[in-house]
């Protein structure tokens, strides 16, 4: 099971790698298809993976993807309504075959794992966005890897005990405080790329602090969704990791924050 999980990282690892360097169509193309498969995880659970609502999930994902790459923002609210509208047709004449917790879920997956998903990619076309990306996996798999070691070292106090009862506060904030620590660093040894950042050690230490805190919340809450269903894994595509939503839960809410908190430093800091 060790060797499984550990020769998936890697492979994963590498492969964000690639992607993520590479960026442009590449990585949108990437985060689509993740984003696709996230969403079939997630609508499995409410058993519209197939279905039409599911369907039109899985367009209006490939078309906020388009827009987002071609710079076409200004109609995302429209897709979106025009989204609404079209999953309320289909419940309405689907009556009573679909029930309102399916149209909820299909909305919300959209939402959830598309729209966070995507800025990723986002963070990647900003300016400095090929350094700033990558404190959304330092801070989100930083802080995760360090409230594990602090946990099992000093760990006393539940965090979330009906959730998940291995987590500790004392963890917690030693993977807030581990997430600060290596964003410094990245920060101190890649400072001079990052131009538009002009305090780079301390920024980026800020936001690996906050995003950490974050990720820990995204984690607890793809744990709520699990245990409120009674399921273990979103999925098995990953050996030893489980799905798409298993692997990525925490990068889903550190990726905007990251976009947003990197893109108010630049303007004001």
């Amino acid at each position: 099971m060790f060797v499984t999980r550990l020769i998936s990282g890697v492979i994963l690892v590498l492969l964000s790698l690639i992607t993520v360097i590479t960026g442009g169509p590449v990585l949108a193309v990437t985060l689509l298809l993740i984003s696709v498969i996230g969403m079939y995880e997630l609508y499995r659970i409410f058993k519209i993976e197939q279905s039409t609502l599911g369907i039109v999930g899985y367009i209006a994902a490939m078309v906020y993807y388009c827009l987002i790459y071609i710079g076409k923002t200004e109609y995302i609210v429209l897709l979106f309504v025009i989204t609404f509208l079209a999953m309320m047709a289909i419940y309405v004449f689907s009556f009573p075959e679909i029930v309102t917790e399916q149209v909820l879920c299909a909305f919300f997956g959209l939402f959830y794992v598309a729209v966070l998903m995507s800025y990723l990619y986002q963070a990647r076309t900003m300016e400095d966005g090929a350094y700033v990306v990558w404190l959304i996996f330092i801070s989100s798999w930083g802080c995760d890897t360090f409230a594990y070691c602090v946990g099992m070292l000093i760990g006393e106090h539940q965090m979330a005990p009906k959730l998940s009862p291995k987590k500790s506060i004392e963890g917690g904030i030693g993977g807030i405080v581990g997430a600060a620590l290596l964003g410094a660093i990245y920060g101190a040894i890649f400072q001079s790329h990052m131009t538009a950042l002009n305090h780079a050690i301390i920024q980026c230490a800020i936001i690996c602090a906050v995003s950490g805190a974050i990720s820990q919340i995204g984690d607890l809450a793809a744990s709520a969704i699990k245990r409120n269903h009674n399921i273990k894994d979103y999925g098995k595509l990953i050996p030893g990791h489980g799905g798409i939503l298993d692997r990525f839960d925490s990068i889903l809410f550190t990726a905007p924050i990251i976009f947003y908190l990197a893109s108010w430093m630049v303007e004001h800091m």
